[in-house]
This record gives structure tokens, C-alpha cells and sequence, in this order.
């Protein structure tokens, strides 16, 4: 009977599960009281706090509020004898700032909120607004940049390497074309460069692609713009969707996404529009283009380090598919119980480059603690896998397609984000995770249930937990990994960009990507697509920027005025240089656009001033961007004498074996630099590298050296020591026309002459501040840089030459040249398409 009476008294002895706040607080009224007591007799009772520990505050005071009712009484709108406000007040819309606030708070399941004039807002806006600087660019306002100067550059090359950024690219727009698989490949052999045709892995669906969207007649039409395109899985039964279904005549039914920059959206959509229509004119086979704007979105994280934020931030659920690459594991835990199996993101190496992830994630909002450590992957994971299932079962690995449906079922996952047309489900409200987090805590601290004050939940259309997504690694193309892109419905933004930022992602804007896309080595659309009209547009939004910034400025102190949109039309004078002579020296510069210092500035004979304008500053020639293209050039102007060298001109033949061939020293005398050359010029992207010293600014022309030019530079110890010319001469090196135009001017005295250098292209994207290798990305003209290459290697010894080539850069508002080494970029890859 005592033990019997020891245990009732250790069963009451515990803690209740609830506690009553008030029968608690009265059972320890005495010791409140007696604490109070002794505390009050240490200060006297005098609980006031110190004069000098107070913090004298206004915020009780509304001194605007006064200031405006103050304004209101002189006016005559507020009767004196009372403080009340009129009673139209009651009725008056609420602020802007208030409505536009709780506009753009609300998660629409498509689209995006517009201002007045039509402009879309990101649905990161309010947080983008607060911490960077927002312009107006291509229908939407975008962040350009971290508050200040933009000269934050070291810092965001060590977040880069050391950590992770993120960027909300959802201006980015995905098209969508479906019909027969052979339809589709046509098509995009009509207006993409180079053709998927021959990549099995791309159609397939396992890998993404980029190329070249030119106009209908592509490779030789213009190009509109760089695009990623991706292919539904083959794998996946067809769904008919609306209404479009194979037939026996036609190959499966496909559907294609086609990213494409907001800039150009509407030139690549009808561009789309009508290669399909002209394959459905040919075949007649319905073939479908939609566009999705408004309905996906995409995040860009890189870094270092981005791939284990992704671990942190993505917990997909459960498996279906057991078919790729060795990406995920199961969870310890869970790897008896396949239908309930948890994924884990593990080994980054073993994914290839561009690869497809389709994943179904948990609301990263909904996670608690006990889930994030469950699902955090262990260190050494690449032994994980064979220690948690065994040598035997490692063919069970994911690779991509999930649902909450087990394995067992046979049924895939049919809401993913190809389905996005028909609708996905928006993620749980703030308010109503918040409400539940707060039940939670309050039910830890063993409080009453609040259940009587639930938050009403009621939607327009059910709320999900789970989002489809897709991740698709980021390289470059000498094989860096740079990141991952994940796209997802355009509802869920919000809930992954809180949560990437608070697990330590830097935030970027266009600024920001710009000096990251520099950094790597990779082109960045549109400052480095000279070729194509969204480049175009936006260095002349750049102009009349800097124009109205200048005239803010008195006469006195304004900078010298320069090019904003470099003027490629004068580059075709430094192929015909060589072959001129003093009686043709007149018709040379009416022919390239070219004037001498005592030449009269009147106009240029064009009567209306628009179309001068347009023509000056339009691109005079195109862009090789595979090694194809280049070397199809090269075939027409006698490229088998030509020491330029396509990375599949001759494989068999290495490049260093080409540099050092004998047999074609000396073919610069028999004729070829002085070659007058008249076809259409031909551009290629090239890489700077400073050889001494000096800073390559946008803009900044690239010109021909001569081989004393370059001795020069090697003797002297600083570049003070180096090529210059006078100031007079950087003033009008080019000219700006009545009519808009510029025209390059050539010295009149002997002294400028000496020192004035042919141009053959201009820099793109220049040096990014802080970093350790700065590299600058240029468009220089191809026939010329075989001359120069030509030039410097006759003149040395096979042994001592290089791959690189000499050449001078000039920053427009500098009259010193500098010494570079330019890269080919065609002559190490296949294809110059990759982007950022």
C-alpha cells in the first residue's frame, strides 16, 4: 500500500499540460509581493529611471499631421472653434503609399501588378525597393543596383567566391511550343543558331540548350537575341493538351519552352509565331505558341556556395522515378519505407552541365526545426549513399520527377510545371503560417488553445504546401560551375526569396550580374550583343541619360563628350588604309565615313537628319558566333592563307602546331594586307588582358598597333613610357555630326598623324574594379586581326610567338594608349552562344 501510495503521489506530482495563467499568478501572489518589497526598499520606492538613462522620443508627437491641419486652418477648411476634421475626410481615398502597399502584397496567381503608365512590378518589388536602386527598363521596374555609386564591385566579386547571391530574374519570359517532335525541330532550324538537330540529350529533356534566335532565314538574317530553350521529357505520356494529339503521319507530341529577354519579347514572339505558321503552311499539322508570360518565374542563385543553400532551402517530397543521375538520396530514417522516402540533393560534381532537375519541394515557410536537421545532408555524402543502401540498391537513386504519390501507384507526377497553363496551386498565406507558427509555440509553452480566435483561411482556390520547381545548373564555357537557376510559379516567388535571403544569399541586381557575368568570362545580353537591336535601344537610353545629366552641369565643368554608342561604321576605314593612296585619300573618306581636322563639320549630306542618325549609330556587319559561321568567312576571303584558326577548322591539327608552321611565313608581302577589302565585316568576341598596366573602360576602342608600338611598351617600365597623343587630337578622334552621327577625324599636323591609330572595335564590358584578373570583353573585326597576327608573326622566331594578340586600347576620354593582349574566343570553343 506504500508503493501503491508512492506512485499516485509521483502520478500527481507532475506538471499539468495546461496552465491557468490567472491560478497561477494567485498561487505566487505572496512571493510577487514579497520581491516587490524588497525591490522597493532598495530605491526608496522611487522607481523612476535616471534623468540621463532616458530616451527622449517625438513619436507621440505627429508633427505632419500638425503642420497639414495647421495649413488646412489658414485656409479656411478647418473650423477654429474645434479640433475636428471636416467629414469629407472619413470619405477621401486612403494614400498611395497605403494602396499601392496592400496592392502589391497581394499574391495574384497570374501576372504581375502594373503602375499607372502599365509598368510591371517583380513580385520582390517592396523588397527591392527598400534596399536598391529601381530604374525603369523594358516594361518593368528592376533593381539596377545596390544603393550608391555602383562601386561595390570587390564585394560583390568575395560574395561571388566565398558565398552566394541571388538575383529575381522573372523578367525573363518562357514561350511555349507544342506539336510534333519533327514540326518543332524545323522550326528551330529556321530561326536558331546553331540547330539542336543533332544534341539526342537536348530533345530528349535531360540537358538544356542555348543558341542564336534570328529572323525567319537564319544564319543569315538578323539576330533577335541569346535564348535557352528545353524539351518536356520524352519519357512522359502525352496529355493532349488543348486539344493537339499525335497522329499517324506525325512523330510524338512535343512541347518546347523557349526563354526569351523581356527586351526583346515581342520581336521573338512573332518571330516564333510565324516560323510556325510557315511549318503548319508546309505540313499541315497544327503547331501551337503561347506565351507564358506572367505565369513562371525564375531565380538565378551563384556562388560558390550555392549549391549548398539550394540543400538548405529545397526538401522535395517523395520519390516516383528511379531513373538518372545520381543526384539524391534517401533519408536514413526513412530508406526502409520506399513509398515514404525523403530526397536529398547530394553531389553536385557527379551533375552534368546544363542538367534538368523537375522536383516537387516542401513550402520552405512550413519547415520546422526537426525537419530542416532530418533533412540537412550529412558531410561525406558521396559515401553516404552506399552506406544507408547498400551497394546493391544503389540504382535507386532520383533523378526528377516527384509527387506525393509512393512508388507503388505506377502514377507519375502529373502536376508539374509544364501543366502551369492549367493552373497551380498558390502557396498558404503569411497570415495563416503565421497564425500556426504561434499556436505551435503557445502549445510548447503549455498555454491555453487559442482555437477560438482561428484565423479564417478561406480562399478563392485551395492552397498548396508543395511547389513544383526546376533547377538547371549554370556553366560557363570553360566548365566553371556559376550556379543554378530555378524556375517556379510566379505565386511562389516570395515564399523561396525570403527564404534564400535569410539563410545569408546577397541579394543582386542587373549591376551586379553585369560585373559576375564579366567576371566568368561570359557574355552578358545586351551590352554584349552589338548586333542586335536590344543593344541598340538601350545604348540610346544610356545617351539621352548622359545628355540630360550634362546639361545639368554648367558649360565649365562638363566632361568631354563622347560616343555612348560606339560608332562601328568607322572601323572599315582601317581595312582600307593600306591600300590608299594621296589622290584617293578624298573618295576613301566619303566611302568610310572619315574627315580630316580641317574638313568643314557641315552635314553629311543626308537630307533627313532621323535616318543620318539612325544610320551612324546602327552595327555595320555581324557577328560569327560559331566556329561554323567564322570559318565559312574565312572560305571567302582565302582563309586557307589566313592565320586565324576556328576551333574546328582542323582538329587534327593543334593550335600550337599552326602557330609554328614555316610554310606560311612571310604571305603578309605577297599581297594579302594589302588586300582593299569591300564585303561585309565580320566580327568576333574577344578577350582583353592588360599586358602591363592600365584600366579598360566601357567604350574604349581597340586600334592596330604597329611593331614599334608594341617594342615600345616592352622597353619601358611604366606606361608612362608609352604610345600617346595630343589632347587636341582625343577632342575630335570622333566627331559628332548636326546630323547625330560620329565620324572618326583624322589629325591634320604631323604630330597627330604620328600618333593616330586605325580602330578595328570597341569594349563592351570593361575591367570590373577589385579584381584579381580583370578581364575586358571586345567585338574587333576578324579580317584585321589576322593582319596583326600576320604582322607579329613574321616578326619573330615560330618558337616565340603567341596565340594572343598585340593590340592598343584607348579609353575615349584618354590620350594615352594602352598595350593588350586579345583572345579569340572562337579559337578555344566550338560555339560563342553561352550568356549570363
Amino acid at each position: 500500500m506504500a508503493t501503491d501510495g508512492f506512485r499516485r503521489l509521483q502520478v500527481s506530482s507532475a506538471p499539468p499540460r495546461k496552465i491557468n495563467v490567472q491560478k497561477f499568478a494567485e498561487s505566487r501572489a505572496p512571493e510577487l509581493e514579497t520581491l516587490h518589497t524588497i525591490v522597493s526598499n532598495r530605491v526608496n520606492n522611487d522607481f523612476r529611471s535616471r534623468r540621463s538613462k532616458r530616451r527622449r522620443t517625438t513619436a507621440y508627437d505627429n508633427q505632419a499631421a500638425k503642420k497639414r491641419c495647421r495649413k488646412k486652418r489658414k485656409l479656411g477648411l478647418v473650423d477654429q472653434s474645434s479640433n475636428a476634421l471636416p467629414p469629407e475626410k472619413d470619405e477621401k481615398n486612403v494614400p498611395r503609399r497605403i494602396r499601392r502597399r496592400t496592392e502589391l502584397k497581394m499574391n495574384l496567381e497570374n501576372g504581375f501588378c502594373t503602375s499607372g503608365d502599365g509598368t510591371k512590378r517583380l513580385r520582390t518589388h517592396i523588397w527591392h525597393a527598400k534596399r536598391f536602386t529601381m530604374t525603369k527598363l523594358w516594361g518593368y521596374y528592376l533593381p539596377l543596383g545596390l544603393q550608391g555609386r555602383g562601386r561595390g564591385s570587390k564585394a560583390v566579386l568575395k560574395w561571388f567566391k566565398d558565398g552566394m547571391l541571388v538575383h529575381d530574374a522573372s523578367y525573363h519570359v518562357a514561350i511555349q511550343l507544342e506539336g510534333p517532335e519533327d514540326s518543332l525541330l524545323s522550326v528551330l532550324e529556321m530561326v536558331m543558331v546553331p540547330s539542336s538537330s543533332s544534341a539526342p540529350s537536348v530533345i530528349s529533356g535531360i540537358i538544356y540548350d542555348s543558341a542564336m534566335l534570328h529572323h525567319l532565314g537564319a544564319p543569315f538574317s538578323t539576330p533577335i537575341a541569346p535564348v535557352t530553350y528545353m524539351w518536356r521529357p520524352s519519357g512522359q505520356p502525352s496529355d493532349g493538351c488543348n486539344g493537339l494529339e499525335g497522329t499517324e503521319n506525325s512523330s510524338t507530341f512535343r512541347q518546347l519552352w523557349v526563354w526569351i529577354h523581356a527586351s526583346v519579347l515581342t520581336e521573338a514572339y512573332h518571330t516564333l509565331k510565324l516560323a510556325c505558321q510557315k511549318e503548319m503552311d508546309n505540313r499541315g499539322i497544327l503547331i501551337n505558341c503561347i506565351s507564358l508570360e506572367g505565369q513562371l518565374a525564375k531565380l538565378e542563385v551563384v556562388g560558390l556556395k550555392a549549391f549548398q543553400l539550394l540543400q538548405r532551402t529545397l526538401y522535395p517530397t517523395t520519390r516516383t522515378r528511379d531513373d538518372s543521375w545520381n543526384l539524391m538520396k534517401h533519408s536514413v530514417s526513412e530508406a526502409k519505407d520506399d513509398s515514404q522516402s525523403k530526397i536529398i540533393l547530394e553531389k553536385e560534381d557527379s551533375i552534368p552541365s546544363h542538367a534538368i532537375l523537375s522536383l516537387n519541394v516542401k513550402d520552405p515557410r512550413t519547415l520546422t526545426e526537426k525537419e530542416k536537421i532530418a533533412y540537412a545532408p550529412e558531410s561525406g555524402s558521396s559515401s553516404i549513399l552506399g552506406d544507408v543502401l547498400g551497394t546493391e540498391r544503389k540504382e535507386h537513386v532520383v533523378f526528377g520527377r516527384f509527387s506525393d504519390e509512393p512508388e507503388g501507384s505506377g502514377m507519375l507526377a502529373e502536376k508539374s510545371l509544364w501543366d502551369v497553363s492549367s493552373g497551380v496551386s498558390p502557396p498558404v498565406e503569411e497570415e495563416v503560417i503565421c497564425k500556426e507558427k504561434h499556436d505551435q509555440h503557445k502549445n510548447f509553452l503549455c498555454l491555453d488553445d487559442s482555437s477560438s480566435g482561428a484565423l479564417n483561411t478561406s480562399t478563392k482556390s485551395p492552397c498548396s504546401r508543395s511547389c513544383p520547381i526546376m533547377l538547371l545548373k549554370n556553366n560557363n564555357g570553360r566548365g566553371l560551375n556559376i550556379g543554378w537557376s530555378v524556375i517556379l510559379p510566379l505565386s511562389w516567388v516570395r515564399a523561396f526569396w525570403i527564404s534564400l535571403v535569410s539563410k545569408g544569399a546577397h541579394a543582386m541586381g542587373l549591376r551586379e550580374k553585369h560585373l559576375i557575368s564579366s567576371e566568368v568570362g561570359l557574355p552578358y545580353f545586351p551590352s554584349d550583343f552589338p548586333d542586335c537591336n536590344a543593344y541598340l535601344c538601350l545604348k540610346e537610353t544610356e545617351a539621352v541619360a548622359s545628355s540630360l545629366k550634362e546639361e545639368l552641369r554648367p558649360p565649365a565643368i562638363r566632361p568631354l563628350r563622347v560616343p555612348i554608342l560606339p560608332p562601328w561604321n568607322t572601323i572599315r576605314a582601317a581595312l582600307n588604309e593600306g591600300s590608299t593612296t594621296v589622290g584617293e585619300d578624298e573618295i576613301f573618306r566619303q566611302e568610310n565615313g572619315v574627315r580630316s581636322n580641317s574638313s568643314s563639320n557641315s552635314d553629311c549630306g543626308l537630307s533627313d537628319p532621323t535616318l543620318a542618325a539612325c544610320l551612324g549609330n546602327s552595327f555595320d556587319g555581324s557577328v560569327a558566333r560559331t566556329s561554323v559561321s567564322l570559318t565559312k568567312f574565312l572560305n571567302e576571303i582565302q582563309g586557307c592563307h589566313l592565320r586565324l584558326c576556328p576551333h574546328v577548322a582542323d582538329k587534327q591539327t593543334s593550335f600550337t602546331k599552326f602557330m609554328r608552321d614555316e610554310s606560311k611565313l612571310g604571305l603578309g608581302q605577297n599581297g594579302i594586307n594589302k588586300l582593299k577589302y569591300n564585303r561585309k565585316l565580320c566580327f568576333v568576341r574577344v578577350l582583353l588582358h592588360a599586358y602591363k598596366e592600365g584600366f579598360l573602360e566601357e567604350g574604349a576602342v581597340v586600334c592596330a598597333p604597329q611593331l614599334t608600338d608594341i617594342s615600345m611598351w616592352k622597353r619601358s617600365e611604366s606606361f608612362d613610357g608609352g604610345l600617346q597623343m595630343p589632347q587636341s587630337a582625343v577632342t575630335s578622334y570622333f566627331k559628332e555630326q548636326s546630323s547625330g552621327k560620329w565620324e572618326l577625324q583624322i589629325p591634320g599636323d604631323t604630330v597627330g598623324r604620328e600618333s593616330h591609330r586605325w580602330p578595328i572595335g570597341f569594349v563592351t564590358t570593361g575591367f570590373v574594379r577589385g579584381s584579381k584578373k580583370p578581364v575586358a570583353e571586345a567585338f574587333c573585326e576578324a579580317f584585321v586581326l589576322n593582319r596583326l597576327r600576320e604582322e607579329q608573326w613574321d616578326s619573330k622566331p615560330a618558337k616565340r610567338r603567341r596565340k594572343e594578340i598585340y593590340v592598343l586600347v584607348r579609353n575615349l576620354r584618354s590620350s594615352a594608349y594602352r598595350l593588350a593582349l586579345a583572345t579569340i574566343v572562337l579559337e578555344h570553343q566550338d560555339e560563342d552562344v553561352e550568356f549570363m
